[in-house]
């Protein structure tokens, strides 16, 4: 991470979040930030409490407590409009896209472009599907077919498009290559490291260890609602990691990676 994104306030802050159902408590007293330009692997068994974090900050969720800051300002997350104005987009393993309708009609759903007479502006929204798919995959064809029709990572494409295009600066991406192919899986790897070169942060919740370890610059583990971990990628192996995941601790004798890199020179 570069040392101007250190003193940059983060993208996001989320402190001591809480989110109770009944007795259960799903989110117990969490913290975690995103830097601009960074990827963060959130990790966890299903259950551990990484989704419903998510989606408090996509607003999908009210928290039952805490507060959550972006760009150093409080926010108030109480839907998902909310937090499209704060520039967060999520996008879903499902995708959720509208598999009936072409690529500009899935861009621009429930944000339509209109002509000064107020009809559908069909013209202007397939210039601009062509002006951010070609930035994103200049091979792409097929812009009048129904989604339906397209490759995962052709969708996957569309979904990522989207959220660029509505200017976000931090994506929540859920298991973004959980459908994809070896080849399709790399495009949208590719994708995530041109984004936050471009200064956008993501959470990135994924089960594939390898995503993790090639595409994050630190991870956090989830673990029974808690926090259990959040370390710089180069400070932990997988193993590390997976007791984090199982146990909610790492090894008795762990040390960061990187201090055992050094002490060996």
């Amino acid at each position: 991470m570069t040392p101007q994104t250190q003193s940059a306030p983060p993208l996001v802050q989320m402190t001591d979040i809480e989110k109770h159902f009944g007795g259960i408590r799903a989110v117990n007293g969490v913290s975690l930030d995103l830097h601009p330009g960074e990827v963060v692997g959130v990790l966890g068994h299903n259950g551990a409490g990484k989704s419903c974090l998510m989606r408090i900050l996509s607003g999908a969720m009210i928290p039952s407590e805490g507060t959550i800051k972006v760009n150093g300002k409080a926010a108030t997350i109480h839907n998902p409009h909310d937090a499209r104005d704060l520039g967060i987009e999520t996008i879903y393993q499902t995708l959720a896209l509208a598999d009936h309708l072409n690529a500009p009609s899935n861009l621009f759903l429930g944000r339509e472009l209109k002509t000064r007479f107020g009809n559908l502006d069909d013209t202007r929204m397939m210039a601009e599907t062509v002006r951010v798919l070609k930035k994103l995959n200049p091979n792409f064809k097929n812009l009048n077919d129904p989604v339906a029709s397209l490759s995962g990572g052709q969708r996957q494409v569309i979904a990522i498009a989207r959220a660029i295009y509505f200017d976000v600066k931090i994506l929540i991406m859920d298991e973004p290559t959980a459908a994809l192919g070896p080849s399709e899986t790399a495009m949208v790897g590719e994708l995530i490291k041109r984004l936050r070169s471009e200064g956008i942060g993501i959470f990135l919740v994924s089960h594939d260890m390898h995503d993790v370890f090639e595409l994050c610059d630190r991870v956090v583990v989830m673990n029974k609602g808690k926090n259990v971990g959040s370390h710089r990628i180069e400070d932990v192996t997988k193993d590390d990691v997976l007791s984090l995941i199982i146990k909610g601790e790492l090894p008795h004798d762990w040390v960061p990676r990187s201090q055992e890199n050094s002490n060996e020179h």
